[in-house]
């Protein structure tokens, strides 16, 4: 059988959209993961990369975190937190979250600290706080690119928090590998391509929020 064939075999399967292993509570599963993962990832580094950004310092030090934070592998580290902290959620939410601190941190931290000085020394020149400049000045200029660090964050964590199924969670992980485990490919070609849909689907989301978010004359400059 070809892949078309397993996909097919799989979601044309009634089965599968029903009860507690049913597509749609597996599929809520993993957004909830991803949602909560991207949040707390969000209020870490969105905040570091602000302020580094603005200030114009801290740039290496942040560059040494991301280089760290890539470099852990996260199912790694998800074998030694079950083996520490046992069975829930902790132990697959922090690789998670690790994974995604880095793009936001420094995509958010290069965003600021590349928008263009006069638009930031005029309001200064106005007497606006260093606050307002921020939010007021270079936010509006630098978000496209910070929406992008968010997208990588959120495209990482759909495609890894299909490890959460290793430490007996759900989500869409569960397919791939309790298909793996009983032979059952459909499972896991249905598993995995309803991942690459949840990711297509991010992309969309970030898309669309872009264009509501950003001004459209910083959207004609970039």
């Amino acid at each position: 059988m070809n892949v078309l064939n397993f996909v097919h075999d799989f979601l044309g399967d009634g089965a599968h959209w029903h009860g507690y292993d049913g597509i749609p509570t597996r599929l809520g599963e993993h957004l909830r993961y991803t949602l909560e993962a991207l949040a707390i990832a969000a209020v870490i580094g969105l905040p570091v990369g602000l302020v580094t950004g603005h200030t114009g310092r801290g740039g290496n030090v942040l560059a040494l975190i991301a280089t760290a934070g890539r470099a852990l592998p996260s199912f790694g580290l998800l074998v030694l937190l079950f083996i520490w902290i046992g069975l829930g959620l902790l132990p697959a939410m922090i690789p998670l979250v690790v994974l995604a601190v880095p793009p936001i941190l420094v995509t958010t931290y290069e965003a600021i600290s590349s928008v263009e000085p006069s638009p930031v020394d005029a309001a200064r020149g106005l007497g606006m706080s260093e606050t307002r400049v921020l939010f007021q000045v270079e936010v509006p200029v630098a978000l496209p690119l910070i929406l992008t660090g968010l997208l990588t964050a959120a495209i990482q964590i759909v495609s890894t928090a299909t490890i959460a199924a290793y430490v007996s969670l759900g989500g869409l992980g569960r397919y791939i590998i309790d298909g793996l485990y009983q032979r059952d490919y459909a499972k896991v070609v249905g598993g995995a391509t309803l991942v690459a849909g949840l990711a297509l689907a991010t992309l969309a989301v970030f898309w669309a929020v872009s264009r509501i978010a950003v001004s459209p004359g910083v959207r004609r400059r970039g």
